[in-house]
Parts: structure tokens; C-alpha cells; sequence
């Protein structure tokens, strides 16, 4: 697993909030790309998913959602010291999953809407950074064959209008690099005019304070969780952010799960 020194961490940190988003090249080892590829192949079947037929999530793109209920090889996505140590930055350490899914754009595709993550959530922009998301590339994300559109700079703005008509750059990128982008820039996923499928997994971050796109959990059964690493289940919102917000009569989900984390809330601290 390749780490991030402390001025890489900090260059993209940067340029997420220069520009919107910041690519980290060749973070994730083979090893795990083709163990992701694998896996995603194998649900497919299994699931039998298809596209889900609308204007957002496509009518040839195939998606996958709530992947770490599934397991390894997904529960090694959202701790990657590849990314998490940037998503920490841009939002703090006290940051959650939102969701984890799979997106294959098959030939064919029209590009997506153009948007923003958090523009469901009713606050005035700009803001400061509730949502970091990242696209890891399980295949090359080429112009082509559907690589993310972006706005740069457009964190900065008050919301598009969806699916309105703006000038776009393709985030191109090789195959096991991840796209990081704060969560107000202007995207959508691109037009897939080659044969060949593109895959990515959608990885996303929401700061502690905010209500995750998933609901992590009910959509993983505690014993699972209690399988999770200490990190991973305070990202799936197995803790309380800053001694407070989530707790159970002042003990933590870890400790109502039976395990230790040395939780103290906010009123014992001070």
C-alpha cells in the first residue's frame, strides 16, 4: 500500500481548495484493483444488476451500491492510506462514509448531468467542506470512454443548474489512480464512446456533522461491524464526533457493540 508523505498529503489538500479536486496517480496497488475487478464482476452476476434506467444513474451504466456489506476485498477501500489521509484534510479526521459503490459505464453512455454532491443539502455556498469524495480508476478513465467531467473552481459558486450546459475538463487517468474532489465541485460522469467498459468505485465522504448518503447502519448488521477494524467502524458511524454528536447515553456505538474505544463525551471532558 503506497503512503503519502506529509508534503504530498499537503499538495492535494491544496488543490482541492484551489480548484476543486486533485488526482492522486498510481495510489492503489494491482494486487487490490484486480481483486476489486474480480469481485464486482462476480456480484454483478450474482445481483444481476442493470442499469437503473434514469437520467442520474444512467441507462447503460451499471451500479452497485452498499459494497461493504460484501466484505473483502471492499473493506479495505475506505481506510487506503492512499486517499483517507487527504479526505481527513479536506474535511477532519472525524469524517464518515457516506456511501461506497461501484459505477461501470458501459459503451455507449451519454455523459451524466452535470452537479453537485452536496446540493441536496440546504446551505448557502460557498461553504466550507462537508463532502469529499473520491473515483478510484479500475480501468483507464480516458475522454473517450467516460472519464468524470469537472468544473474547476466551480467549489466556489452556488450551485449549477442541473444538468445545465457548462465547459468541462475530463479527469483522465490511469488505471489505479483515484480523483478527489470536494464535494460542491461541478461533475458528472462522461460519455462513453468507445467498446469498452470504464469502472470506477465511487468512495465518498461526508463530515461527522452531516447524515451519510447510506445508512451505514442499518445496511451493515452490527456483528459485521464488530468484525471492522477500530478505524473502519468509526467511518461507517460507530463513534461520536467530538465526544457529542452520535452518542448513547453518553457511551459510544463501539462500546454498545462491546468493544473498547475510550470514549469520553464532551461534558467529562472539559
Amino acid at each position: 500500500m503506497m503512503q503519502l508523505s506529509e508534503a504530498a498529503i499537503a499538495a492535494h489538500v491544496e488543490r482541492v481548495k484551489r480548484d476543486g479536486f486533485s488526482v492522486v496517480e498510481n495510489a492503489i496497488e494491482p494486487a487490490l484493483i484486480d481483486a476489486l475487478n474480480v469481485t464486482l464482476s462476480r456480484l454483478e452476476r450474482e445481483l444481476d444488476a442493470k442499469p437503473a434506467m434514469n437520467g442520474f444513474e444512467g441507462h447503460k451504466t451499471v451500479r452497485i451500491y452498499n459494497l461493504l456489506k460484501f466484505g473483502e476485498p471492499f473493506t479495505r477501500v475506505p481506510v487506503h492510506a492512499s486517499v483517507l489521509p487527504v479526505v481527513e484534510r479536506v474535511l477532519d479526521p472525524g469524517c464518515l462514509i457516506s456511501s461506497l459503490s461501484s459505477i461501470a459505464i458501459d459503451a455507449g453512455e451519454i455523459a451524466q448531468p452535470i452537479h453537485a454532491d452536496d446540493m441536496v443539502i440546504p446551505l448557502a455556498k460557498p461553504h466550507i467542506p462537508i463532502v469529499c469524495n473520491s473515483m478510484w480508476a479500475l480501468t483507464d478513465f480516458t475522454d473517450a470512454n467516460g472519464a468524470t467531467r469537472l468544473v474547476p473552481g466551480s467549489h466556489l459558486k452556488q450551485n449549477p443548474d442541473y444538468g445545465g450546459a457548462y465547459e468541462t475538463i475530463p479527469a483522465e487517468m490511469k488505471k489505479g489512480s483515484v480523483l478527489i474532489w470536494d464535494g460542491s465541485l461541478w461533475h458528472g460522469g462522461g460519455a462513453n464512446k468507445t467498446s469498452v467498459r470504464r469502472t470506477g468505485i465511487a468512495m465518498n465522504y461526508c463530515a461527522g456533522f452531516i447524515r451519510q448518503q447510506e445508512n451505514q447502519q442499518l445496511g451493515l448488521s452490527p456483528a459485521q461491524v464488530k468484525s471492522f477494524s477500530p478505524r473502519l467502524r468509526e467511518l461507517v458511524g460507530y463513534g461520536v464526533y467530538q465526544g457529542l454528536i452520535g452518542h448513547i447515553d453518553k457511551k459510544s456505538p463501539a462500546q454498545i457493540l462491546g468493544t473498547e474505544d475510550g470514549f469520553a463525551s464532551i461534558w467529562e471532558q472539559t
